[in-house]
């Protein structure tokens, strides 16, 4: 009853805490750090431990699952060189520049010392994936970050275990080498086997239920086989999560993709908050088990202190040359700037994988106590001191995160390919001899899907709460509530079997749920900034043709068309050929393409008030 009773509190207090630092507009994680170090020392809490193995067993899979799910393959194999330098070499430096600080200061062995360095040296997934999201960081910034602390650990724990077992006397140098080699080559053959084996059974089985419960084992079906062998659980974990969700799109249907995608966000969120009041609630064992060691107090804060600074200037220093190194998202390949390093080399929050290796040290090592003191000083100092100064730090600097209007707009080039190829196989059905399907229901297909593309480009109109789809999400919106009532009358009056009637109601749940994502995204970028494109298209002739001329001078202010037939203009095209000023294509004239069909002119401009992207009709190309 008292570990139920525990549990319930544990998960009480993330849910509270969270919603109140949402409400205010604060950073979660460092907020229940701050509350699990005061409730830590209040009397009547007792002490909740934290083993190793639930961290490294219990908590840890899971959460480099969920990262490795929502970050990029693509992305990760093109820049394998910079996160390479990051998670191993970046360790490795930190490691050894805090184990010669911490031998010196606390005249220990070198052995144990590098035992320190290896445990506070790699930053942690959570903390990283977290404080990022919430402050909005580049997407090639957080590429890094999120590569680096998904392998890092195992950086981490190798090296670990080699100084423990250098501390024993029992190591040698190619015995560290042997150790490195089978953690990291046994990590991606599991990690690449138990994807193929999951692949395997998420493409034969339909039951979202089944798929998603699946997904939630993947972890430690690739965690603990990668162990068994003495190889790394978290390269297995990081692996098979990256590969499983590179194949989600065509391995699993979009009923199961959408529940894991629900399912997964949960667990996340909860284990996520959780991990940092876990943190939190550990300072007071922690301190009276420094208090009762042999070292006093005045070294023992002058060693923390030491080896919180030698993290921040080891990180620093590392990265500095990193600046030279090309990073590549997407299409582009572009080194960081000097304000995008400066973010890199202050993003170094440790978390909870720090403390539980804290705890895996010997009974017999020098000064265990104060090693783990130290480490816990900089998992809370780095929380605390960077968590809470990134976000100033990123201001400051002028490195902004993405952009919600930049990426509604690369959004719409995407949607337009999209439903072109669509279009495409539409036409190919309908020219087809054994199609048995009506011309008008061909035609409203087409429609529909000429529809949902121009949703996407209305979002950057000038009033894009009154737009077509705006106008027609408010109405549907409305109709779905009437709906809904009507269902639960007859509910509720006993007319119709129960089942029927809750099936009648997901549907509209699920239509619902659409209309108001869409609303939410189309808001956000209402009030967002277009920046300029951040990719461009060089093969295109025509776009590069216009970067070679000045616009011509508009011919009018709006379009001229749209006021001859009483019309209003969604939002407003300039041609760089002639000067013609025409509607969109959402407006009911589209007469920035009617005049492009009658001239064949083929670059565009947005006319509208702060934006300045192209878009060339021949090539369907964006710049």
């Amino acid at each position: 009853m008292e570990l139920a009773v525990g549990l319930v509190a544990l998960v009480a207090t993330v849910l509270v805490v969270s919603a109140l630092c949402d409400r205010f507009g604060l950073a979660a994680p460092l907020v229940l750090t701050v509350v699990g170090i005061g409730v830590s020392f209040v009397p009547q809490i007792p002490d909740v431990p934290l083993h190793p193995d639930v961290v490294l067993l219990g908590l840890l899979p899971p959460l480099l699952y969920a990262a490795a799910s929502k970050a990029s393959l693509v992305d990760f194999k093109e820049n394998i060189r910079p996160i390479g330098m990051l998670s191993v070499g970046l360790v490795l430096f930190t490691a050894a520049a805090v184990g010669a600080v911490a031998s010196w200061l606390l005249d220990i062995p070198f052995a144990a010392g590098l035992a320190l360095g290896a445990i506070v040296g790699p930053p942690d997934a959570v903390a990283a994936t977290a404080v990022g999201r919430r402050i909005g960081l580049p997407r090639r910034v957080t590429t890094l970050l999120e590569g680096e602390s998904l392998f890092n650990d195992a950086t981490s724990i190798v090296l670990l275990r080699t100084a423990i077992a250098a501390i024993a006397g029992t190591v040698g140098f190619w015995q560290v080498l042997g150790s490195f080699a089978l953690s990291a080559v046994g990590g991606v053959v599991v990690g690449v086997v138990i994807a193929l084996i999951l692949r395997f059974l998420l493409r034969r089985l339909i039951d979202p239920v089944l798929t998603t419960g699946i997904t939630l084992i993947s972890p430690w079906l690739a965690y603990l086989p990668a162990e068994h062998i003495h190889g790394s659980g978290v390269v297995a974990v990081v692996v098979a999560g990256l590969i499983v969700a590179y194949k989600a799109p065509t391995d699993q249907t979009a009923i199961g993709r959408m529940s894991a995608r629900i399912n997964w966000n949960t667990l996340q969120f909860l284990l996520e908050n959780s991990v940092f009041l876990l943190i939190g609630l550990q300072m007071r064992t922690i301190f009276e088990g420094a208090a009762n060691s042999s070292v006093g107090w005045p070294l023992i804060i002058t060693a923390c202190a030491a080896v919180m600074a030698t993290v921040i200037v080891a990180r620093v220093v590392w990265c500095a040359p990193s600046a030279l190194i090309s990073i590549r998202v997407g299409e582009r390949s572009e080194r960081l700037s000097a304000g995008e390093m400066t973010v890199l080399s202050w993003a170094g929050m440790r978390g909870v994988v720090t403390l539980a290796a804290a705890f895996i040290l010997p009974a017999d090592c020098p000064d265990r106590e104060v090693l783990v003191f130290a480490a816990m000083v900089v998992v809370a100092g780095s929380l605390l001191i960077q968590g809470s100064t990134l976000p100033g730090l990123a201001k400051l600097l002028k490195v902004r995160g993405p952009n919600a209007r930049t990426d509604a707009l690369q959004q719409a080039v995407v949607m337009r390919a999209a439903i072109t190829a669509g279009i495409e196989r539409l036409d190919t059905i309908a020219a087809s001899p054994q199609n048995t399907v009506p011309a008008p229901v061909i035609d409203r297909i087409r429609d529909l899907a000429i529809t949902r593309e121009r949703s996407f480009w209305e979002r950057l109109g000038p009033e894009s709460n009154n737009t077509p789809a705006a106008q027609v999400r408010e109405i549907r919106l409305q109709m779905i509530e009437a709906e809904r009532d009507e269902v639960l009358r007859l509910r509720d009056t006993g007319q119709g079997d129960h089942e029927v009637l809750e099936q009648v109601l997901s549907n509209l749940d699920v239509e619902e749920a659409m209309l108001t994502v869409s609303a939410v995204r189309s808001e956000r970028v209402a009030v967002a900034e277009l920046l300029t494109p951040p990719w461009s298209h060089e093969e295109c002739d025509h776009l590069r043709v216009s970067d070679a001329f000045a616009d011509p001078v508009p011919l009018s202010e709006t379009c001229l068309e749209c006021i001859a037939d009483g019309d209003n203009p969604v939002a407003l095209r300039l041609c760089l050929t002639c000067g013609h000023v025409g509607c969109c294509d959402s407006s009911e004239g589209k007469h920035a393409t009617a005049h492009h069909e009658t001239t064949n002119h083929p670059v565009i401009r947005s006319f509208e008030s702060g934006e300045s992207w192209r878009w060339c009709y021949i090539d369907e190309l964006l710049k």
